[in-house]
């Protein structure tokens, strides 16, 4: 049994073969316009998620530390106020800092906590010397904080005893490789002989140089906080949740909480202006398909008076008009989603190819979503319909016999 189409569908394609042109432009038109919808989506897309990802590669999403003392202020007989004690200067540790580990690791949204002790120290080699931040962590749960699995270039991210764990830049400025001895020396005096158990490169020069990873218990030995820790580094299961998990738990603890979106705010505005941009270069694409798509419609309505005439004369009713104009509106548009679909997806495997990171790896990966291929298909067949409506109208309301004389 051999398969008819419905007599508007059959029409609406017979229209569009019938004027190649104007069906081509308004393909091109679609197809561009889908195009740059969709690569500029998943380009920026992959962008943002790369930055924020190496940006929170190297910290935490919410860091609780212990409140700052302020400076004692007396008002003199002017009016005016006087420091009478400046605040101290000392490392203090977050007050019962394990019943806080477990409030913050029961919240809704956290997905690990990790106690971290850190202080300044200098690291000592030979003639050598550089300063450093000391970071006393339980590596197990660190490294659901910071993958430092990943970063490791030599060795592995394991503190045990003595055995410490530095970057490639520290590493590089003293002369030290695995299993070498680094003796760290701090300001109260003490100091503590290390062996290299691990060197790492977190992308970051100065956390590179600066960070030096030994165990919870030695760095507080030699911080001189017995039992006590710096800070609770936490992550939570969505990032931009962090700022609301944070204000929730300073108002649970009464403690200073801070965000990585308060740490870095200047990038999170960069960020929101960046995805606002993109909405308007989306909105105005979206705008100049609907008008080309309408405005050729507009003049094959024109140009085919006589056929619309008959059809009318013959019967056909003012919805089928409607229906056939309509449905030419939606072929485009779902025509042009798939085309430009993948000339987007063609242009992301060019630029990938061509923008490549430092270390040569590429800045995107050429893939595509299947989301916005479906959002594209959607919005260019929803544009194409309502681009087709106002000739559709004006077809169905046509009198047969003036159109026939025209």
């Amino acid at each position: 049994m051999k398969f008819r189409l419905p007599f508007a569908p059959l029409v609406a394609l017979r229209f569009l073969r019938e004027g190649r042109m104007q069906t081509l432009l308004i393909l091109a038109g679609t197809t561009g316009g889908v195009a740059v919808i969709v690569f500029l989506t998943q380009l920026i897309t992959q962008l943002q998620a790369q930055i924020v990802d190496r940006v929170l590669g190297s910290q935490a999403h919410v860091v609780i530390r212990p409140l700052e003392e302020a400076n004692r202020r007396a008002i003199d007989d002017q009016g005016f106020a006087t420091v009478i004690e400046p605040r101290a200067q000392r490392l203090r540790s977050v007050d019962q800092w394990e019943n806080v580990a477990r409030l913050a690791a029961g919240m809704e949204g956290v997905t690990a906590v990790s106690p971290v002790v850190t202080g300044p120290a200098f690291a000592v080699r030979g003639q050598a010397n550089k300063s450093v931040a000391l970071m006393g962590v339980d590596a197990e749960r660190y490294r659901r904080i910071v993958r430092m699995e990943e970063y490791m270039v030599a060795g592995r991210f394991a503190v045990d005893g003595t055995r410490a764990v530095i970057g490639t830049e520290l590493a590089k400025d003293l002369g030290i490789r695995l299993e070498d001895k680094l003796r760290v020396a701090l300001p109260n005096g003490r100091d503590e002989l290390l062996q290299v158990g691990g060197i790492f490169d977190i992308g970051n020069k100065d956390l590179n140089r600066r960070w030096v990873f030994v165990t919870l218990p030695l760095a507080q030995s030699l911080l001189d906080l017995p039992g006590g820790v710096s800070n609770l580094d936490l992550t939570v299961a969505d990032i931009f949740d962090a700022q609301p998990i944070a204000d929730r738990l300073k108002g649970a603890t009464g403690l200073t909480v801070d965000s990585w979106m308060q740490t870095n705010a200047q990038l999170l505005a960069a960020l929101r202006n960046q995805t606002v941009s993109n909405n308007l270069i989306r909105s105005f694409v979206i705008i100049i398909v609907a008008l080309g798509i309408a405005s050729v419609l507009v003049v094959s309505v024109v140009q085919k008076q006589k056929e619309i005439g008959i059809l009318r004369a013959m019967g056909a009713s003012r919805s089928l008009i409607l229906q056939i104009f309509l449905i030419q509106g939606a072929l485009v548009g779902a025509v042009g989603s798939v085309i430009g679909s993948l000339l987007a997806f063609g242009l992301l495997n060019a630029f990938s190819a061509i923008y490549r990171n430092a270390d040569g790896t590429p800045l995107f990966a050429a893939e595509l979503e299947p989301r916005f291929i479906l959002m594209a298909a959607l919005v260019a067949t929803g544009v194409g319909l309502a681009s087709a409506l106002i000739p559709a109208r004006r077809a169905a309301r046509m009198d047969p016999v003036q159109a026939i004389r025209s």
